[in-house]
């Protein structure tokens, strides 16, 4: 890691006039390279953190504070400088299209690629996420594939045009366990692999626990406490993210924090 890749300053967002904050005066440096996860109850605020980052808040809603991009210089373009994974790979793939021309599209529009030169990288792409036989992946459409498979798919098309930010926002909360374990190991080697930046959202704390970096923990639209992840689950500073890491205790869960053998 190195520099400071966003900085937000007293960032609130409301939605409609009158409405409460749906985010309140945050204040938060992600680092260049780093694996942030956002995490909180429905309601706190990260996805609408993830989606003002991206720039995909509804029309209407309000924005203060202030979102600098020191290592692009830039607010970040969609498809080129971020890739977004949601957290319905079925909603965000289209029907009508192969697999093939859903990933190409953004290499060819954002790369410049030939159409040739895309699907290229989509076939590499799509074994880079391990989808079984690439080959044939390609010519196949969305509901032929498994749910697993199909969030795969939108990991390859969020990359394809080699993004410095990656967000997804509760990408594995559709999947079932098992599957949910191999979305993050996926995640965190492309992410290693390709020196993205990663923002992790999501309410499940125990998931995030082994590969992020920092946590951020949202509550009510509010930051309440951000820093290591090891320092947070140890020693966390506040209530709200102690209850949270004690919601996941209990006799057949092994801690969140190995503990040191005498």
């Amino acid at each position: 890691m190195s520099g400071i890749f966003c900085s937000l300053r007293q960032l609130s967002v409301t939605y409609g006039r009158g409405a409460a904050a749906a985010l309140d005066s945050v204040d938060l440096d992600i680092a260049a390279g780093e694996r942030l996860a956002i995490i909180g109850e429905s309601g706190s605020g990260k996805s609408t953190l993830a989606r003002a980052l991206a720039g995909l808040l509804p029309e209407g809603a309000k924005v203060r504070g202030e979102m600098l991009w020191p290592a692009l210089g830039h607010p970040p373009r969609p498809g080129r400088d971020f890739g977004f994974v949601f957290q319905d790979p079925g909603s965000s793939l289209n029907p009508v299209l192969t697999i093939g021309e859903q990933i190409a599209e953004g290499a060819r529009r954002h790369l410049g690629l030939s159409w040739k030169q895309a699907y290229a990288r989509a076939e590499e792409l799509l074994e880079r996420v391990r989808i079984p036989q690439p080959d044939k992946a390609m010519r196949a459409f969305p509901h032929q594939l498994s749910g697993g498979q199909r969030q795969r798919v939108a990991i390859a098309a969020a990359i394809a045009a080699r993004p410095a930010l990656l967000i997804a926002d509760e990408a594995t909360s559709a999947l079932d366990v098992v599957v949910q374990a191999e979305i993050v190991r996926l995640l965190d080697g492309l992410v290693r692999e390709d020196g993205m930046t990663l923002l992790f959202i999501t309410h499940d704390i125990a998931l995030v626990s082994g590969f992020v970096d920092r946590i951020a923990v949202f509550r009510n639209a509010r930051l309440v406490e951000a820093g290591p992840v090891r320092s947070a689950l140890s020693a966390p500073k506040s209530d709200y993210t102690a209850a949270l890491i004690a919601s996941h205790r209990d006799l057949a869960t092994p801690p969140l924090i190995a503990e040191e053998l005498p």
